[in-house]
């Protein structure tokens, strides 16, 4: 969680993407920096807000994880959080899924 009076700017920044979704099309929230930036520091602080109901999908990569430092699991995770989230996309995700096996 990032320290009281930190990162002010960056949280405001996103909660105000966050709220003009609903006139955006589409919108990616891409956080990233060398390691200790404070990253997670972040998402936690946005977690504290529920600012997870308000998004599609999460995903963090990582060095030390095998199964988090690829775009195999990125897409399959943003899939499924994407198809919870928001249960009218279910079907056309399916749907998809089953379309493209073969890759």
């Amino acid at each position: 969680k990032c320290l009281e009076g930190t990162r002010v700017d960056l949280l405001q920044f996103i909660h105000g993407l966050l709220d003009n979704l609903k006139r955006e099309k589409s919108q990616i929230i891409w956080l990233h920096g060398t390691a200790g930036v404070g990253k997670s520091a972040v998402w936690h602080s946005l977690e504290e807000t529920n600012v997870e109901k308000r998004l599609a999908g999460t995903f963090f990569f990582s060095r030390k994880h095998t199964k988090r430092n690829t775009t195999s699991y990125l897409f399959a995770t943003l899939t499924y959080q994407l198809a919870s989230n928001f249960p009218s996309t279910k079907n056309d995700a399916n749907e998809a899924i089953l379309e493209n096996l073969r890759f």
